[in-house]
């Protein structure tokens, strides 16, 4: 597990000028930029496709985008958004059959881009268990996926741990991000589990100054 990282969303941010938005948090020092993608049928909202992350990657070539996908069958897409200039993509495990799961994993370091995996609240962590060895990113959620603002759901954190101690043994390289409700409370909460990887939305993008809040999560 690497040192911990703040990876603000762009759900949350002003997308009639996001690219200003985008580059505010990178020069605040944001690690990533998490790029929350869904169908309205794996969540029940939709959000953003292929064209935005390709305006992302073109206007910031060197930014790490950490592309989430809440949709079904993401196999189907994989090689789409690796190709768009996703750094790592993440989808869950909830989204289709282990098969494909293995599939999409495989074609996503086929195209060059880590992998992550990820789980809902009412999902177990022993989910991921099959793949652990492989994966650089679990994503475990804080809220239920689907919209920004939600409140942080603290009974995550024992999955977190118990996830943190699982990898050790088997793949300690490999990061855990959480993602819902994260603000400058729940932060060393997270932290404290063993996630190392935080995901803020609103808590980033909803202040005035997005430095200072992203010099406070990583602070704590």
């Amino acid at each position: 597990m690497t040192t911990e990282k703040i990876a603000p969303s762009i759900l949350s941010a002003d997308f009639t000028r996001l690219g200003d938005e985008v580059a505010e948090v990178l020069r605040g020092g944001a690690d990533y930029v998490h790029v929350d993608v869904m169908d309205g049928i794996f969540v029940p909202n939709i959000s953003i496709g292929v064209p935005v992350v390709e305006s992302l990657r073109r206007a910031f070539p060197s930014a790490f985008l950490d592309v989430h996908l809440m949709i079904t069958q993401p196999a189907r897409y994989v090689k789409a958004f690796c190709g768009a200039g996703a750094s790592l993509l993440t989808f869950h495990v909830e989204a289709d059959t282990p098969e494909n799961i293995t599939r999409a994993l495989a074609d996503t370091r086929g195209c060059g881009a880590k992998t992550g995996l990820s789980v809902k609240p009412n999902t177990r962590w022993q989910a991921l268990e099959p793949w652990l060895k492989e994966l650089d990113m679990a994503l475990v959620m804080t809220v239920e996926p689907g919209f920004g603002g939600q409140k942080f759901m603290a009974d995550q954190m024992q999955k977190v741990s118990a996830l943190r101690a699982r990898l050790d043994e088997v793949n300690p390289a490999c990061d855990i991000e959480v993602d819902g409700g994260i603000g400058p409370e729940a932060a060393p909460v997270a932290l404290r589990a063993g996630a190392n990887v935080l995901v803020a939305g609103s808590a980033v993008f909803g202040v005035k100054d997005r430095a200072a809040r992203i010099r406070e999560l990583r602070s704590r």
